[in-house]
């Protein structure tokens, strides 16, 4: 009966010591990426901390997608418990999309998971065509685009800012790139010479890249990131909404004037 006792003790104490060991393995080791999302070609970077650093002991990292090895690789530790590395979202293991595991495991009995969502360049959605901007009285000025990422909803010209946006609708993170027709919308200095653009993605500004440029247009190319939706480009001059009313206006006016001014015209005598 005491054996039966002894056996089953020791056989509580064993589970319970193999529960405390995986019970820590979050507070000893993590591991996170980058972003939560990736493309094909995008480089992957992979962080994570040692809170009990074991001398000449690597972190080692294998990523999965549905059961299969995509890559792998062991990391050295640093004197403080973080680690890095990146790897390339690319080659003949990284052709199906979905959601991609990453397993980091340091010495026998830690481990811990985190996965991000992957897609490739062929389920990237890409599409060019030409958006009809409504320019009030001006009438309409067209602007040629490719969007990656998302889908345009609309554009639209806001004169007191000398502004177009574009409003757009994100199904991940991509980019916009635009043709700018000169004499719809540019960014000009005091010498006639191009000035920069300023860009704002909901307010904040964010930067661009100007991939081409000629005396008829600007071609500017835009990065946003899932959820954002309205990209304003400022410039120092926009087709004014009502700007060949106002010339009108002022024509008529100067006109009306010269009429009444002949009209009523009163005679000048000289005094002798």
């Amino acid at each position: 009966m005491k054996q039966y006792i002894i056996v089953f003790l020791a056989s509580m104490i064993l589970a319970l010591s193999t529960f405390s060991v995986f019970a820590q393995t979050n507070e000893l080791l993590s591991v996170t990426t980058s972003e939560n999302s990736y493309e094909e070609g995008d480089t992957i970077v992979i962080s994570g901390n040692v809170t009990a650093v074991i001398l000449d002991t690597p972190v080692t990292l294998q990523v999965f997608h549905e059961g299969n090895l995509v890559d792998i690789a062991q990391i050295t530790v640093a004197q403080d418990g973080k680690f890095t590395h990146t790897m390339l979202a690319k080659g003949p293991l990284w052709q199906k999309d979905g959601k991609y595991i990453i397993r980091a495991s340091y010495g026998a009995n830690y481990m811990v998971e985190t996965n991000f969502e992957y897609r490739t360049e062929l389920s990237v959605i890409e599409t060019t065509d030409i958006f009809e901007v409504n320019a009030g009285s001006y009438g309409t000025f067209d602007v040629h685009y490719t969007v990656r990422g998302a889908t345009v909803k609309n554009m639209i010209i806001d004169p007191e800012i000398f502004a177009l946006i574009a409003i757009i609708e994100t199904e991940d993170d991509g980019s916009i790139t635009l043709d700018l027709p000169r004499e719809s919308i540019d960014a000009k200095k005091n010498d006639s010479t191009d000035d920069s653009f300023i860009i704002l993605i909901d307010g904040v500004e964010v930067p661009y890249k100007e991939i081409a440029t000629d005396v008829d247009s600007r071609t500017i190319t835009i990065e946003f990131e899932e959820g954002d939706s309205d990209i304003e480009i400022i410039g120092t001059f926009v087709v004014p909404e009502f700007g060949s009313i106002a010339t009108l206006i002022l024509i008529v006016g100067i006109v009306s004037i010269i009429l009444l001014s002949s009209k009523y015209r009163i005679p000048i005598t000289k005094a002798y």
